[in-house]
């Protein structure tokens, strides 16, 4: 769960808010007059969370695309067309 602090706390405890988003891997709320002002979390959660958003976008473009067209592909075709690419891009000297 994510604490929530005084954003005046970035100045007078950085050193403990750093310490707590890297122990934890939770973000730290920063509120100011009240209400939610900025979020401190660790670069390895931003990492992690920019990673899952990637992973959810292309999940729904995948799914639109489904919708649009009754071709399915299987595993095995999926995982031969990764690899031809994989292999035409190192032929080209792209990879």
């Amino acid at each position: 769960m994510a604490q929530i602090r005084p954003v005046s706390d970035i100045r007078n405890n950085f050193a403990e808010i750093s310490r707590e988003v890297h122990e934890s891997s939770q973000p730290v709320i920063l509120a100011k007059n009240g209400y939610g002002d900025m979020v401190v979390m660790s670069y390895e959660a931003y990492e992690n969370l920019q990673f899952k958003s990637e992973v959810f976008f292309r999940l729904k473009e995948a799914e639109m695309q489904a919708r649009e067209t009754s071709q399915r592909f299987s595993q095995k075709e999926v995982l031969n067309s990764i690899k031809e690419s994989l292999k035409s891009g190192r032929d080209n000297g792209n990879v």
